[in-house]
């Protein structure tokens, strides 16, 4: 086989393999130019999900006749004033976009700079270029893109449908859109205008994100700025149960540049370990500056992802900054959990056959059909409903036995005309649930995944500390485990001693247990060596000591907790609100689910139908 260079405009289409997938990426490519230009407005137009048409127009400082000759050669770039590929302060730095898109569409560059007496134009088919003209246009510039891809349609296959291929150029511009709030954005189609982004200031990029993400987010961030060695981290991370099914909500920037890095994905699941659930992810945004020489941005062709220089200081440095920023949410939790908890208290209509009643002289007979809500009792069931009520009105829960030591204190005194931020207790229903009063509305707490909570945070920090009380036993207990659970469990033995789990080897296959952690109160020691074992065979060696560390504490949250069915008085329930204020994450259990919901009272008035 002989060899031979291939000619320009193949090597052209060959870049734009690598460029371009789809019409979201001739859009990214053209509409970052525009930004690189310095446009305050950029204006995207569509026909056919962009398979037919795409129209980019913008406001920057345009180009003239021999700069638009030079703009669609291969590796023409304005972006590069040295041969530093590691000091790069643009997006379209490589010189590709435009040879790319041209060489396998039709495209017409029209653009006017700011002392020009006209425009001009240029016209490019499937690579092959033609000579300037004038044209007639504003300052800016507008590059217009027909029949994408008619100079290789193989790739047309690979494309999706036109609701489709729009989606994905929506995401694309509101990413954009994101890092660039003073530029005014449009996306609009041959059916109506999908998107109309006004431009906002650097000190109102709390309405950007509203207008993209939602206001749900909005009311649900928390605002994150740190900053170490010159890099800077700011944006806004949601509390951990305003969580999604997938991470589609979540918006990374590296110096305004949109990006989807595994440092930048592990950094986040970290940082909201023990706060969700392992299949829920946090919604976010942030940005993050760093100098240019630490952060390589040349090792994706469409520059998606980045390398870092000192990828686990970055890392660090993001797990510290929103592990910090959602510990100063205390106990908060989402204001969508009581949308949501009203969403699904709201029945299905339906109607159910009436049982036939029994002819009665001088009665109509009763109508076949009724609401399913309308149950009729007998004399029996409606004097136990009255008693019932009775006893709810004047409640007065049967006394506990005490709590542990250590777990929920006593309640402090409260003014009953002021209510606390969880509010006070009233009653505890179903053994499981405490309901509360605030001054606009209830709040109801999952009584066990609440506990669980304090009880893990308490575990955690004395094995951190290692001043955890321990309660010896009056009786030592032996645990019979297999010798490989037992040799496990005693490698861990220094930190469980932490907590206060006091244990020694007995024989091949036992522990003798001579003392639990107080904060667990009683417990079933064997019961609880039992399940340390398997969590620590569960994970291993395979996790950092304070990895493991947390995993045995969580372990041991969940049998000093106070269980689901526990009858608690008036006083234990208002105890236990009062912790929740003031230890953080409790506002979600340790599997990540919420503690509490609060329902305001204009929720409960609209449920009721005494409000619009």
């Amino acid at each position: 086989m002989t060899l031979r260079l291939l000619p320009p405009t193949l090597v052209n289409r060959i870049a734009a393999g690598e460029v371009l997938e789809r019409p979201a990426s001739a859009v990214k490519e053209l509409v970052e130019n525009a930004l690189d230009a310095g446009a305050t407005k950029i204006d995207v137009i569509l026909n056919d999900g962009g398979k037919a048409a795409i129209t980019v127009i913008d406001n920057g400082r345009g180009m003239t006749p021999d700069e638009m000759t030079l703009a669609v050669e291969r590796f023409a770039t304005s972006k590069l004033p040295t041969d530093d590929l590691f000091d790069i302060r643009y997006f379209g730095f490589r010189g590709e976009a435009l040879p790319s898109i041209a060489s396998v569409a039709r495209v017409t560059i029209t653009s006017r700079t700011e002392n020009a007496d006209s425009a001009w134009s240029l016209f490019i088919e499937g690579g092959e270029k033609h000579a300037p003209e004038p044209a007639a246009a504003p300052q800016g510039t507008r590059v217009d893109v027909r029949d994408l891809f008619f100079a290789v349609p193989a790739r047309l296959k690979f494309l999706k449908s036109t609701q489709t291929e729009t989606g994905y150029i929506q995401e694309i511009i509101e990413k954009l859109a994101l890092a660039n709030p003073s530029v005014a954005f449009t996306l609009s189609d041959e059916k109506k205008k999908r998107l109309d982004l006004k431009p906002v200031s650097e000190s109102d990029e709390i309405k950007r994100v509203a207008q993209i993400v939602g206001e749900d987010f909005v009311d649900n961030a928390l605002p994150v700025n740190a900053g170490r060695d010159g890099v800077v981290l700011k944006g806004f991370v949601g509390l951990p149960t305003l969580n999604k099914a997938t991470a589609a909500a979540q918006y990374f920037f590296v110096n305004s540049r949109p990006v989807r890095d595994k440092v930048l994905l592990g950094a986040i699941k970290a940082a909201y370990h023990e706060l969700l659930a392992a299949d829920r992810f946090p919604a976010l945004v942030l940005f993050l500056q760093i100098p240019p020489e630490d952060v390589d941005v040349n090792v994706h062709p469409t520059k998606a992802e980045v390398r870092f220089r000192d990828a686990q200081g970055i890392r660090g440095m993001i797990v510290s900054a929103v592990r910090q920023t959602l510990m100063s949410s205390g106990f908060r939790t989402s204001t969508t959990l009581a949308a949501q908890a009203l969403d699904a208290s709201v029945p299905e209509p339906s109607f159910i056959p009436m049982r036939p009643a029994v002819p009665v002289a001088g009665f109509r007979q009763a109508p076949a059909y009724r609401p399913a809500a309308q149950k009729s009792y007998s004399f029996n069931e409606t004097r136990a409903l009255f008693k019932a009520n009775e006893a709810f009105s004047a409640f007065s829960a049967p006394a506990a036995a005490e709590l542990p030591d250590d777990t929920v204190e006593s309640s402090p005194a409260v003014d009953a005309d002021a209510f606390p931020p969880l509010g006070l207790a009233r009653a505890q229903l179903h053994k499981t649930y405490i309901v509360s009063q605030t001054e606009d509305g209830i709040v109801i707490v999952d009584q066990h995944a609440a506990h669980e909570r304090l009880t893990y945070e308490k575990i955690k920090k004395n094995m951190e500390s290692g001043d955890a009380a321990a309660q010896y036993l009056l009786l030592p207990e032996i645990a019979e485990l297999p010798p490989e659970k037992r040799d496990a469990v005693l490698k861990q033995k220094a930190e469980l001693e932490k907590a206060g789990f006091l244990f020694e080897p007995f024989g091949d296959g036992a522990l003798v247990i001579r003392a639990t952690p107080a904060v667990l109160g009683e417990t079933d020691a064997k019961a609880l060596m039992n399940d340390i074992a398997d969590t620590i065979m569960e994970f291993g060696d395979s996790l950092a000591l304070k990895e493991r560390v947390k995993k045995i504490a969580a372990t041991m949250a969940c049998h000093g907790s106070v269980r689901a069915g526990r009858i608690l008085d008036v006083s234990e329930m208002n105890a236990l609100l009062r912790q929740m204020e003031s230890v953080p994450y409790s506002g979600q259990c340790i599997h990540g689910r919420p503690t509490y919901i609060e329902l305001k009272l204009k929720d409960i008035e609209r449920l009721f139908g005494r409000r619009e």
